[in-house]
């Protein structure tokens, strides 16, 4: 099989280009396989390039451990670069389908002629607890859970897969913990991604990401997105102004539409290497 390797601010893929569909042999057990980080390639998932039925390409996220999520903010910029690089796409700003909807990717090109960066327009929050999906009833901000013991007040969001944002600062070992606990609540009947941010400037916060599917990643795309509406939400940023999120693997900028019709995420998307994958070779 062959696939390029990258990453989008920490968060790493397996790309691989399936323009007729995902092959049967394209099973959870292999994708498990190829992104196991001893003995397969190793990423926090793999990301097919199908034709689109709505946009000339579409994006299918499979995560570490098998599941299909609906979209990837981190994963789209890798998407859009390959297409950009190594497809042919001769244009700067295109579309590409996703189970989340279509997005707009936009290439950002450096003086040297490279990639500098990838802005892609995640589309519209969704708030309502049924459609985030959020178990229980009344507003999807400032809500009440716990874990372990701890309580925990979060805002659900959706950025086309479900958020739950922590405003409180915790360290790695607390997020993989507390994290795993939240991301299969049973308030989430879909399990949910978790983001614990902690404010640090004006507009500018430090978050660590507990990605359902693969566990504590370096950044997670849509996580930044639901975090940058959470705090525009509670009143911790503004719409409209740019926002800066730290995550592990490094900054994203985000910037929330004032009527929040939508929110633009921009970042690096990087190719780290390719190759070939003699498939019987993996432990599935």
């Amino acid at each position: 099989m062959r696939f390029v390797k990258y990453q989008g601010t920490g968060n790493d893929f397996v790309v691989v280009e399936a323009l007729d569909g995902r092959p049967e042999w394209m099973t959870d057990a292999l994708v498990r396989a190829v992104c196991d980080r001893h003995f397969g390639v190793g990423a926090d998932g793999i990301l097919l390039i199908e034709r689109g039925r709505l946009a000339p390409w579409f994006m299918r996220v499979l995560n570490a451990d098998g599941s299909e999520a609906e979209m990837c903010g981190n994963g789209i910029r890798c998407v859009a670069r390959h297409l950009r690089e190594l497809m042919g796409v001769e244009q700067d700003a295109f579309a590409i389908e996703t189970l989340a909807g279509v997005k707009q990717c936009e290439i950002r090109m450096g003086a040297d002629g490279s990639v500098q960066s990838v802005a892609v327009g995640l589309g519209a929050p969704i708030l309502d607890r049924a459609s985030i999906p959020m178990g229980g009833a009344g507003d999807s901000l400032a809500v009440n859970t716990s874990a372990m013991g701890r309580p925990f007040v979060g805002n659900g969001v959706s950025m086309g897969n479900p958020h739950f944002v922590i405003f409180e600062g915790v360290d790695t070992a607390e997020a993989q913990r507390f994290g795993a606990v939240l991301s299969t609540s049973p308030l989430f009947p879909r399990h949910a991604n978790i983001e614990f941010a902690e404010a640090i400037g004006p507009a500018h916060f430090r978050v660590i990401v507990y990605e359902r599917g693969c566990g504590l990643t370096l950044a997670c795309g849509t996580g930044a997105g639901a975090t940058a509406v959470a705090a525009v939400l509670t009143g911790r940023a503004t719409a409209g102004q740019p926002i800066r999120l730290d995550l592990p693997g490094g900054p994203l900028r985000l910037t929330v539409a004032r009527d929040l019709s939508g929110v633009t995420l921009e970042g690096p998307a990087t190719r780290v290497f390719e190759g070939d994958i003699d498939l019987s070779a993996l432990v599935v």
